[in-house]
């Protein structure tokens, strides 16, 4: 008990240091008010839908600013304890009752492969799109997870205030002023950018495609996550360069070690590779693996390719960063957009991309000309606005909860044996169906019930995962998607019946 009241007396002197002292005693008692009630979630003593004390209840109670338990219950919400609900406070979130078990490790792949994905990959992304058809193929976000409203006002804003846009060329390699705010945006990457060597394009994947023109000629071999995106997949088939797939943990992300073993014995011209909240598994790598990945790119002399679409969804500060962050010598080119996460319709990225930056210009120059002035001016806008972050809060707090709903009827639908992903943010999950299931079967029963998922094989140009599918969770999320989502489950049952010998 001295112990204790010892502790308690010095947090409350640290609490009435100012300057750097008090910033360290906020932070302190935030994570204990957060770390008390973790506690008493998880044994039970506070239920599952139980309201939790106002901000100003909880304040006076333990002799803290409204401010300390604000970031208390905001480092619950990102753990998804707690969730809170408009004019009612905050509640304590439900708990899955079953859990699936994770997938492992992937394996390495022996030699580099030619990729032909793209005729599969176009089949699913057509009807995941389709009119009528329940979609969990594609990830891309629903219009109603998105300030639509705030969205159209910035648009509307950037037309009158630069009317003159719309009736010239623009030159040069992006709108300044959108620049500028990419520049501030990337502090939270812990990435201090130069607007000057940033260049705007129509999207992530335009700047990945960039990246990869510049370090690479056809037939070379790109190292990647396995599985990995099928748009970078796509990219590699259009370019006529070979894929090497590193092996890939579903939480810790891409393996250094083998990728340092790759680098030993393929000759790799360039790495790409998501960091945060990779597609399809969901893994975001440890800081300390981050480090060590732009030290060996930087040993080797290799272009990594980063992509930082999904890191603002990201619910832990530190997975946030970027491995460009550790980078002082350029070999880290950095992409990304807020397509996922703020506006998808303005169809605009950006990419820096390190002692490469004067090939990309040239290259933007040469493929796609100049840029739409309009919509980067909005999208500036947008992310100089004040309440960003507290956007990009409420967005990860909302899939937190359909992902979590998702996790439990795959848990409870699916054959015994699934596997699933438990990503900490975004709205993948990766399924691992048990041995002898073959997706591409299920993809095709699926889509006779107007379901569409994607199939495993269309993320690996290896052909291993015909027993995985990949579910995105960004669109609608009602009482319909869950139906379909248990029917899906249903489905791989049936399929695993008739592939029982009989008798």
């Amino acid at each position: 008990m001295e112990a204790i009241a010892q502790d308690e007396r010095r947090d409350t002197r640290q609490e009435s240091r100012q300057g750097a002292g008090q910033d360290r005693a906020q932070e302190t008692l935030y994570l204990r008010i957060a770390q008390q009630l973790e506690g008493s979630i998880r044994a039970g003593t506070l239920a599952r839908g139980e309201r939790l004390a106002s901000v100003r209840e909880l304040a006076r109670q333990q002799g803290v600013s409204m401010a300390t338990v604000v970031q208390a219950y905001r480092t619950l919400e990102d753990a998804r304890l707690i969730e809170a609900r408009p004019r009612s406070g905050y509640f304590v979130a439900g708990r899955p009752g079953r859990r699936a078990a994770e997938p492992e490790t992937t394996a390495l792949a022996p030699q580099a492969q030619p990729v032909a994905v793209s005729s599969l990959s176009a089949r699913v992304m057509g009807m995941a799109h389709e009119p009528g058809v329940v979609s969990f193929g594609a990830v891309c976000p629903s219009a109603d997870l998105f300030p639509e409203e705030r969205v159209r006002r910035a648009v509307s804003r950037a037309a009158q205030r630069h009317r003159a846009s719309l009736c010239r060329y623009p030159t040069g390699h992006g709108a300044a002023e959108f620049r500028r705010a990419v520049a501030r945006q990337a502090l939270a990457l812990g990435c201090q950018l130069d607007p000057e060597r940033i260049v705007s394009t129509t999207g992530c994947q335009a700047a990945i495609s960039l990246c990869l023109r510049a370090v690479t000629q056809p037939g070379d071999v790109v190292a990647l996550e396995s599985p990995t995106s099928f748009g970078f997949l796509e990219l590699l088939e259009s370019m006529h360069l070979r894929a090497l797939e590193i092996p890939t943990h579903p939480r810790h992300g891409l393996s250094v070690d083998a990728l340092s073993l790759a680098l030993d014995t393929q000759p790799v011209k360039a790495v790409i590779a998501v960091p945060t909240l990779s597609n399809p598994l969901g893994s975001s790598m440890p800081l300390a693996e981050r480090r060590r990945l732009a030290q060996l790119v930087a040993q080797r002399g290799v272009a990594l390719i980063e992509d930082v679409l999904y890191n603002p969804l990201c619910e832990h500060d530190e997975q946030r960063r970027a491995v460009r962050s550790f980078d002082p010598t350029g070999h880290v080119m950095l992409c990304g957009s807020y397509s996922k996460t703020l506006a998808p319709g303005l169809r605009v990225g950006w990419t820096d991309a390190g002692r490469w930056s004067a090939e990309v210009r040239h290259l933007k120059a040469v493929h796609s000309g100049s840029y739409t002035e309009l919509m980067e001016l909005a999208l500036a806008d947008l992310l100089m606005q004040p309440g960003l972050e507290s956007g990009f809060r409420h967005l990860r707090s909302t899939v937190a909860a359909r992902v979590a709903d998702a996790r439990e009827l795959v848990a409870e639908s699916f054959p015994k044996g699934t596997r699933v992903t438990d990503p900490p943010g975004g709205f993948i999950l990766w399924v691992e169906l048990p041995a002898g299931s073959d997706a591409m079967a299920l993809y095709e029963a699926c889509l006779r019930e107007r379901i569409c998922i994607a199939p495993g094989s269309i993320f690996s140009t290896t052909g291993r995962y015909g027993h995985c599918i990949r579910l995105g969770l960004g669109g609608r999320w009602d009482e319909a998607q869950r139906r379909a989502l248990r029917r899906v489950g249903e489905l791989a049952q049936a399929l695993m019946r008739e592939g029982e010998p009989a008798g």
